[in-house]
């Protein structure tokens, strides 16, 4: 075995073992892995809808490795419960200082050479703020379809994250967002006899 290994891709692998929705009881564990492909799937699908009906021009698949990688980081800092995050803007600066500091804790378990390709996805920049507009409405878009599920299954805990995501995701601007909820979200109370 080469005397210089490089764990960024087994780290990564843990992402399964954080679980989200910590302060919450749940009928069914999420962990930042699958949410994140979630996201993915869903800031893909707002990508293709603004192209398609709002005559956008951005890359669905740039949008796509930008959400697969968004909650990398929690990897080290584990699910901060959003209450305890936006709790005051104090914590959330720090909060803030430590996912960066996590992010490039990850980042050098890279070679050198391979650094600078991942730094863009886990570090926002100015040519990327159409796609993270994206990728957070999908982050809020999956965290209220893990309400709707939770709600289907018995579970009122999520009832009150279910209203205030919900009265969130009203406040967008965005037209590929009412278009995914107009169009698209119903389908999430059906149950799977009713998807035909």
């Amino acid at each position: 075995m080469d005397k210089e290994n490089f764990h960024f891709f087994a780290f990564l692998s843990r992402m399964k073992y954080i679980n989200r929705w910590g302060l919450m009881r749940n009928t069914y564990t999420e962990n930042i892995q699958e949410h994140s492909l979630q996201v993915a799937i869903i800031a893909h699908g707002l990508a293709v809808i603004r192209n398609t009906y709002f005559n956008g021009e951005i890359n669905p698949e740039r949008v796509a490795i930008l959400a697969i990688f968004h909650d990398c980081n929690e990897i080290i800092t584990g699910d901060m419960p959003t209450p305890i995050k936006y709790y005051n803007p104090q914590i959330s600066k720090i909060y803030k200082d430590i996912e960066d500091i996590s992010k490039e804790k990850i980042i050098s378990m890279l070679p050198e050479e391979m650094a600078d390709e991942y730094y863009s996805l886990f570090f926002k920049n100015p040519d990327d703020i159409e796609c993270w507009k994206l990728v957070k409405a999908a982050d809020r878009i999956a965290a209220y379809i893990k309400c709707i599920e939770e709600l289907k299954a018995g579970n009122n805990e999520f009832k009150k994250a279910s209203e205030a995501i919900l009265s969130t995701i009203k406040e967008t601007e965005l037209e590929e967002v009412k278009y995914f909820m107009n169009k698209f979200l119903p389908s999430f109370y059906l149950s799977l006899d009713e998807i035909d």
